[in-house]
C-alpha cells in the first residue's frame, strides 16, 4: 500500500507501542540475556545438518479460492477485501490461485523442487462456518485430499490452524479476537481438526502472526477486520490471541495422536547488534526479549514482563494465573518467520541497557517499502530465542521476498534479485546452524505468487509466477536455485 504498511511492515507498530511497552529495564528471569560474543561462529562447512527440512509455505485465503463452495462460510478478509480502497489493486481473493481445484498441480510443483515438507493453512470456516457449533462434513474433505496427494509423493505436511481467516460469524457474533470466548472457539476448532488429521499430520502450528493479526488487523485498520482499538484494548486482544494459542495447545494434545507436535509461528520482533560484540548482542538480547513482552516472551516464560506492565499501566490487559498457565503449555517448536531487521541495537547506559538505532535513508529495500535487506537477522533472529528461551527445535516457517517479476521476451521471469536475497539469508542460517542454533527445517515464502493480503496480486513472492487470468504456475528462475540448494543441501 502506499502509506508503505502493507503486509509485514509494522516493526514500529509491532516494537513498541503497540505493545504498550516503553523498553526499560531487565529483570531476572529463565530469559536472562547471554553475554556470549558470535564472534566465534564462523563458517567452514556449507552445508547444512544431515536430515535438515527444506519446504515451501503457503496459507489458504491467500491462494485456495472457492471461498463460497462445499459449505466454507465467510471470512472476516472476504468481507475486508470487497470494501473498497482497502485492497491496492482492487483484487480480493474469491479465486486467487484457485488451488482448491488445483492442488494437485501445486503438489507437483513442490515435488519438481525436491521439497520434502510443505506448510499450509487451513480455513477455519470450511471447517466450522459459523465458528462454532456443528461442523461442516465437507469442511475435511478437501485437506483429506491434499494430505493423500502430498504423502503419495513424499512430502511431510505442517499444517496451520490460523493464517487470518476468522469465520465471519465469530466476529459479528463476538468481536472476534475482542473476546475470550474466540479463544476458546479456536481451542475447539483445533481439538477438532487434530481428532481428525493428526493420523498423517504431525506437526501443527497453532496460529501465525499474532504481531501483525492484532497491530494491523484490530489498531491500524489496514487488515482484517478493520479496527482501531485504544491501547488497552488492543492489549487485551493480544493476550486473548496468546489465550487461544495455549488453549489450542492443550486441545491438540488431548485430542491428537500420540507423537503429536505442537508450537506457534510467530514474526517475532527481530533486534540486531548493531556489532558482533559482547555489549552490544546483549543489548541486543535484552531488546529482543522486551519488544517481544506481550505475547512470544509471555509464550515461552509464562508471564508478562515487569517493564511491560510497568509501561502499560493501567492499558495492561486483564488476566488470571490460569490464563498463564494455560498460554504457556510446554511446546514442541517454535516456528519463526524472518524477513527483515527491525531494530539494529547498541548498548547504552541507560535503564534499558539497549538504544534502537535509526535506520538511515540509504538503507537497502526489496520490492516492498518496508523490507530492508538485512540478511544477518536470519542468523540474530533464531540464536536469541534459542539463548534467552532455550528453545531446542526451530523451523523458520516463511523467509522471502517480493520481486519486480517480469515475464521476458522468451516468456521466463528472471529474478536475480530474489536469488540475491535467499543466497545472502541462507548463508547466514548456515552459519546459524553450523554453530549449534538448533533450526531444523526452512519454509520458503513462497510456493506460488498468491494473494498477498493489503496489496492484492501486485506483490509477487513466489518461487512460481502466477498468470492470473487463467492461473497458469512457470517456475522462475529462483525456483531453480531453489531446487539445486535443496539437492545440494547447502547454500549455491
Amino acid at each position: 500500500m502506499s502509506d508503505g504498511l502493507s503486509r509485514r511492515r509494522f516493526a514500529g507498530i509491532a516494537g513498541s507501542s503497540a505493545l504498550g511497552l516503553a523498553a526499560t529495564g531487565l529483570e531476572s528471569s529463565r530469559g536472562a540475556p547471554s553475554q556470549q560474543s558470535a564472534s566465534s561462529d564462523t563458517i567452514s562447512d556449507p552445508h547444512f545438518p544431515d536430515g535438515f527440512l527444506w519446504g515451501a509455505a503457503t496459507s489458504a485465503y491467500q491462494i485456495e479460492g472457492a471461498v463460497g463452495e462445499d459449505g466454507r462460510g465467510p471470512s472476516i478478509w472476504d468481507q475486508f477485501a470487497h470494501i473498497p480502497g482497502k485492497i491496492a489493486d482492487r483484487s480480493n481473493a474469491d479465486v486467487a490461485d484457485d488451488s482448491y481445484h488445483l492442488y494437485r498441480d501445486d503438489v507437483q510443483l513442490l515435488k519438481a523442487l525436491g521439497a520434502k515438507a510443505y506448510r499450509f493453512s487451513i480455513a477455519w470456516p470450511r471447517v466450522f462456518p459459523e465458528g462454532t457449533g456443528a461442523a461442516n462434513p465437507k469442511g475435511l474433505d478437501f485437506y483429506d485430499r491434499l494430505l493423500d496427494e502430498l504423502l503419495a509423493d513424499g512430502i511431510e505436511p505442517f499444517a496451520t490452524l490460523y493464517h487470518w481467516d476468522l469465520p465471519q460469524a465469530l466476529q459479528d457474533r463476538l468481536g472476534g479476537w475482542m473476546s475470550r470466548d474466540t479463544s476458546a472457539a479456536f481451542a475447539d476448532y483445533a481439538g477438532y481438526v487434530a481428532a481428525r488429521l493428526s493420523d498423517r499430520v504431525t506437526h501443527f502450528f497453532t496460529i501465525n502472526e499474532c504481531a501483525r493479526l492484532v497491530n494491523l488487523g484490530y489498531g491500524a485498520r489496514l487488515d482484517a477486520p478493520g479496527l482501531n482499538l485504544p491501547q488497552g484494548a488492543l492489549n487485551q486482544v493480544r493476550h486473548n490471541v496468546a489465550l487461544g494459542h495455549g488453549l489450542a495447545v492443550q486441545a491438540i494434545r488431548a485430542r491428537g495422536r500420540a507423537g503429536t507436535r505442537v508450537g506457534p509461528a510467530e514474526n517475532m520482533v527481530s533486534c540486531i547488534p548493531a556489532l558482533d560484540t559482547p555489549a552490544d548482542v546483549r543489548a541486543a538480547e535484552i531488546a529482543t526479549r522486551e519488544h517481544n513482552a506481550g505475547y512470544l516472551t509471555l509464550l515461552l516464560e509464562g508471564k508478562y514482563t515487569d517493564a511491560y506492565l510497568a509501561s502499560a499501566g493501567t492499558d495492561a490487559p486483564k488476566f488470571t494465573a490460569e490464563d498463564l498457565s494455560a498460554i504457556s503449555s510446554p511446546i514442541d517448536f517454535l516456528g519463526i518467520n524472518v524477513y527483515t531487521a527491525d531494530h539494529y541495537v547498541v548498548a547504552a547506559d541507560n535503564a534499558a541497557g539497549y538504544a534502537l538505532l535509526p535506520f538511515p535513508a540509504s538503507f537497502p529495500l526489496m520490492d516492498a517499502p518496508w523490507l530492508r535487506f538485512s540478511p544477518e537477522a536470519m542468523y540474530w533472529v533464531p540464536r536469541h530465542a534459542a539463548m534467552l528461551w532455550n528453545v531446542k527445535s526451530i523451523y523458520i516457517t516463511e523467509n522471502g521476498t517480493a520481486a519486480s517479476d517480469q515475464r521476458a521476451a522468451d516468456g521466463a521471469v528472471y529474478d536475480t534479485d530474489r536469488i540475491m536475497y535467499l543466497r545472502s539469508y541462507l548463508r547466514q542460517l548456515q552459519r546459524a546452524t553450523s554453530g549449534g542454533v538448533p533450526v531444523h527445517g526452512y519454509f520458503l515464502w513462497s510456493l506460488i505468487d498468491n494473494f498477498e493480503w493489503s496489496d492484492g496480486l501486485e506483490k509477487r513472492y513466489g518461487l512460481y509466477y502466477v498468470d492470473f487470468a487463467t492461473r497458469q504456475r512457470t517456475p522462475k528462475l529462483s525456483a531453480s536455485f531453489y531446487r539445486e540448494l535443496i539437492r545440494q543441501n547447502a547454500v549455491v
